[in-house]
């Protein structure tokens, strides 16, 4: 009841946190059972689920999750404890926050309820509109956002504005346990410059050493080392970001100072793995192969100590700075006020009818009578691409390559396929793998080819761009990567057999070489109600002894222009 008025109202909900309940019930529902639109890999419909599994599959790289869950649900412990101990709060038989003065007015009372109902509600009502997006684009990254969102509204509503404030660091510090995987493409580089800064260091102390790509070996082939994904520093990167930023947190009031201390983990990231890959070579050189390989396996720690001691000396190195703390008002207490009953129910049932007609919008997505278009020709049976040619002319002819059972397991039942190595007549030598896979309703059909590269055993040295076709106005553009593999020699030896691989994803009416370019696209074609069917197609070829790589390009660039019509929108 409201104070001022002294009359009864009517109290459906008659708790904050009652109504906060039923939100995050109305909201869990939601996320539970329509979380997730993306199901190739992951079969659920849970956003829950679907996360949960990334922090315990190795692949995903983030195998801190529960780390960084366990952290935030300390720090909000820690925060809820610091508000109650300033605040001293007092509540009244239904919960709400109040503080002895007493507020009058119904105009008062509207403007009290916006107050304290209006960021809850703006934040749960936002995150189930958010999660709309997500499901209909297919990201279920975004349904995590508004996930976290909701959790805050529902804390806010609950807990009021002392709530809303404890909650909010530890709910961000959540993000750093969300896959990302845009990662690759950064971890790729910084393993780069990893290799890179260690060759020039390695120089410096009079090691002779070669670099080939991503490997570093001695001249005198003494040692060799293939500098992994997991040396580069993207697997530890956003576990080192998520501490660095806790430290400066807990250091420091001043977010400025806080952001601060979370960028300088990054360059120290870098130098910690720059650290640990320049010790390997240094051991391999002066202890030999096996020297290098025991230091490599216990050596990871190295990079956390240098990034966390720089982080923690730098906290304190700017807390020295920070003006002393101002007296802090009371920051839980919602002077004068407690929210009366109907308000409440209402708002409660306003997030209740806003997870209802998410759930139906999910629902109706998932049962769209719209066909996702294909920019390619297709067979008869509307799933595969068009077969490709069993002949070139007179100069190349085409072997049917069968897809495997591992990967008809791995991709979803309406991916489509069509592929062909194609051999020339006059070297037998000269061939060219032409790969096309045809997404189906869902877009885990096409993924990131650097993955299955990695796992077939080639190793990536270089990528950058290229373009095929008659004419430079008329050329297909198309990423090429630069790949080397070691493959035994016809003496028991290995040698090393490098490889030209270009690929490149064909939409309803456009091409993409990259898989942002691509995501990008099937987000929009999505929101206007034109999804498509992604085509993701590969020229690869191998270099051979005698050849230099253009010759190796013009092979890949004639076979090309013979299946152009199959291959472009």
């Amino acid at each position: 009841m409201n104070r001022a008025s002294g009359q009864a109202q009517p109290r459906f909900v008659s708790s904050p946190w009652i109504a906060a309940a039923l939100c995050a019930l109305a909201g869990g529902v939601v996320f539970q059972f329509w979380g997730n639109a993306v199901r190739g890999y992951i079969d659920t419909t849970s956003v829950f689920w679907w996360w949960g599994w990334q922090w315990f599959n190795p692949g995903s790289e983030t195998e801190h999750g529960p780390l960084i869950l366990a952290l935030a649900g300390w720090v909000l412990w820690r925060n809820l404890q610091h508000a109650s101990g300033r605040s001293g709060l007092a509540r009244d038989d239904s919960g709400a926050v109040v503080s002895g003065a007493v507020a009058a007015g119904r105009q008062r009372d509207r403007a009290q309820a916006r107050s304290y109902l209006g960021p809850a509600m703006t934040a749960m009502v936002g995150a189930l509109v958010l999660h709309g997006l997500g499901f209909v684009v297919q990201q279920t990254r975004i349904s995590i956002v508004a996930v976290l969102l909701f959790a805050w509204g529902v804390m806010r509503l609950g807990g009021g504005p002392g709530w809303g404030r404890a909650a909010v660091f530890p709910l961000g510090l959540m993000l750093f346990a969300m896959p990302l995987g845009v990662l690759d493409a950064v971890g790729f580089h910084l393993r780069l410059g990893v290799i890179a800064t260690t060759e020039v260091l390695a120089r410096l102390a009079g090691i002779d050493v070669v670099r080939n790509g991503t490997q570093l070996f001695a001249a005198d082939g003494g040692y060799q080392y293939d500098v992994a994904a997991a040396c580069s520093g993207v697997r530890s990167l956003l576990a080192l970001l998520a501490l660095a930023s806790l430290v400066g947190y807990l250091g420091l009031r001043s977010n400025l100072r806080r952001g601060a201390v979370l960028l300088l983990a990054i360059p120290l990231t870098f130098v910690g793995n720059v650290v640990r890959i320049a010790a390997v070579v240094f051991a391999g050189e002066w202890l030999g192969q096996r020297a290098g390989e025991v230091l490599h396996d216990w050596a990871g720690f190295v990079v956390f100590v240098i990034v966390l001691g720089g982080v923690q000396w730098a906290t304190t190195a700017l807390a020295r700075r920070e003006p002393p703390p101002e007296a802090v008002a009371d920051e839980c207490n919602h002077n004068g006020y407690t929210v009366p009953g109907r308000w409440l129910t209402m708002a409660a049932g306003a997030v209740v009818v806003a997870a209802l007609l998410t759930a139906v919008l999910a629902a109706r997505v998932e049962r769209w009578e719209l066909r996702a278009e294909a920019g390619i020709p297709l067979a008869a049976d509307g799933i595969n691409p068009a077969p490709l040619p069993a002949f070139l002319g007179t100069d190349w002819i085409g072997q049917a390559t069968e897809v495997t059972a591992v990967e008809r397991e791995m991709l979803p039942a309406d991916t489509g396929y069509a592929r062909r190595i194609y051999v020339s007549l006059d070297d037998r030598r000269r061939q060219v793998l032409v790969s096309v896979v045809l997404s189906g309703q869902d877009r885990t059909s096409i993924h990131r080819p650097e993955l299955c590269l990695v796992g077939q055993g080639w190793t990536i040295a270089e990528s950058g761009g290229a373009r095929f076709g008659a004419s430079p106005t008329d050329a297909i553009p198309a990423a090429l990567l630069r790949l080397h593999r070691e493959a035994p020699a016809s003496g028991g030896q290995l040698q090393r057999v490098p490889a030209l691989f270009a690929y490149w994803f064909v939409g309803r009416d456009r091409i993409c070489t990259t898989t942002a370019s691509r995501l990008w696209h099937t987000a929009l074609n999505r929101l206007r109600l034109r999804p498509d069917r992604w085509a993701y197609v590969v020229v690869q070829t191998v270099v051979l002894p005698e050849e230099t790589e253009t010759d190796a390009r013009n092979r890949m660039d004639e076979v090309v222009k013979a299946i152009r019509s199959q291959l472009t929108p």
